[in-house]
């Protein structure tokens, strides 16, 4: 009963919110903030104690705004519409996880990528983890992450077998991060855009994916200096398991969606997000019905996900929710409880504006704040693009860089507790240990680039 009411809220918001963004309905935007507010009602009793916690620093900010901060209703609405907007792209997100985690033929794609010789491992791994990352997200640690540690425990050396492992995991991990960067069906690239006055996905996608090319040389250059020495013989090379046709599916999936929503997005004028929260859960009814068969067994599992997969993410969807409510919230609030001194950062130098972000918000990881808390409560701080005379996508880009180094060093994101578990360790070592050089050089040469960027632009 449970997971039926939390699945029908969550798309009846979700229809509430695809209405609003795409024929800017009052109605809907009214309609969305209900049924968040009764999602969080029903949900926050079933979640952890952190989860509670949020929920109730969320209600506290709120009651400090309607005291502080004269336009206190405008405020209370940006950030209930931030949260529903944040638990609408999630549930986006989930449904195609679904019919791709199930997919025979995009497991076989996995075992391809992650079965590769030595040599090409690790470059098949943060490439095949980049790709598999921008359909399934985190999904894509779980199916690859997987996929590495089951091949790595056939190696009966336990110093090769650690070794080995280590490097497939920091392979999809590092891929991962680097879709972050400018990714549509991503969360850095959602929030980013949705808070950078003047910013579009296919402003900031130049940009970002120059950055996302860093992330993922740099990583295969370390990986490539730095191998570790073995104190016994080497392993025996074994062949990869298919084909490399084995990889048609998932490059003819990530092309259909980036074409069409591309396309969509240059026809409609619409936010790329509003087109991903429409498009992919079509995409995922689609290929539910294409690999069912026949109408039953597509409505049994289209049941399933919106009444049983999607309210088992409760706890994640509570979190999420609550960060950007409370970095909207806390955005208001910096300014008046400033104690009457105007906070006006738009006398900073150009060059510290945008390489601020790309080492502030890892920071700010490593204290606890999740980046969509960091980058929607600081975000709305900096001065306008225009003023400053800059693309504002440029700005989106610096950010989305941030966010991504954040999810590589950060103990408390999931790519790190993931990679964590897998590989044995604590999610702070693999932060703050297995990433540290890669985060140090990733971060100097994407601030370099920046300052190239502002001085010619």
């Amino acid at each position: 009963m449970l997971d039926t009411i939390l699945g029908a809220l969550l798309l009846f918001t979700g229809v509430a919110v695809i209405f609003r963004e795409w024929l800017g309905l009052d109605v809907a935007a009214a309609l969305a903030a209900l049924g968040l507010v009764a999602f969080l009602i029903v949900a926050t009793p079933f979640t952890p104690f952190s989860r509670k916690a949020f929920v109730a620093i969320g209600l506290v900010l709120a009651g400090l705004v309607v005291g502080f901060v004269d336009d206190w209703p405008a405020v209370l609405e940006k950030a209930i519409a931030q949260g529903a907007f944040i638990a609408t792209f999630f549930a986006a997100l989930a449904s195609l996880r679904n019919p791709a985690s199930a997919s025979p033929a995009i497991e076989r794609c996995g075992q391809y990528l992650a079965s590769q010789p030595p040599g090409k491992r690790y470059l098949a791994l943060t490439i095949g983890g980049h790709l598999f990352a921008l359909i399934l997200n985190y999904g894509s640690i779980t199916l690859l992450g997987g996929l590495t540690e089951a091949i790595a425990g056939k190696e009966p050396n336990p110093e090769i077998r650690e070794i080995r492992n280590r490097r497939m995991l920091l392979a999809v991990q590092r891929g991962l991060c680097a879709s972050l960067c400018w990714s549509p069906l991503a969360f850095a690239t959602a929030i980013t855009t949705s808070v950078i006055a003047g910013a579009s996905w296919g402003g900031m996608a130049p940009y970002a994916i120059l950055f996302a090319v860093v992330f993922l040389f740099v990583g295969w250059a370390l990986d490539t200096l730095y191998k570790p020495k073995l104190s016994g013989p080497r392993p025996v090379r074994s062949k990869p398991i298919g084909s490399v046709r084995d990889l048609a599916p998932l490059v003819l999936l990530l092309v259909l969606l980036f074409a069409a929503v591309g396309t969509l997005e240059y026809l409609t004028g619409l936010a790329i997000t509003a087109i991903v929260m429409l498009f992919v859960p079509l995409v995922s009814i689609g290929w539910i019905a294409y690999e069912s068969g026949n109408q039953g067994e597509t409505m049994r599992r289209l049941k399933r996900l919106a009444f049983a997969e999607l309210p088992s993410y409760r706890s994640e969807l509570v979190l999420l929710i609550m960060a950007g409510v409370i970095g909207a919230l806390g955005a208001a609030l910096i300014q008046p409880l400033t104690a009457g001194q105007s906070l006006d950062l738009s006398g900073l130098p150009v060059w510290l504006v945008l390489v601020a972000p790309v080492w502030i918000i890892p920071l700010l990881g490593q204290l606890g704040m999740n980046p969509i808390l960091s980058v929607s409560m600081l975000a709305p701080l900096l001065p306008p693009a225009d003023a400053l005379g800059i693309p504002a996508n440029l700005l989106v880009a610096a950010i989305t860089a941030g966010w991504a180094l954040a999810g590589a060093t950060s103990p408390f994101t999931a790519t790190t507790l993931l990679i964590g578990r897998l590989g044995h360790t604590s999610a702070l070592h693999v932060g703050l240990v297995w990433n540290r050089a890669f985060t140090l050089w990733v971060g100097l040469a994407i601030s370099a680039m920046l300052l190239v960027f502002a001085a010619l632009l």
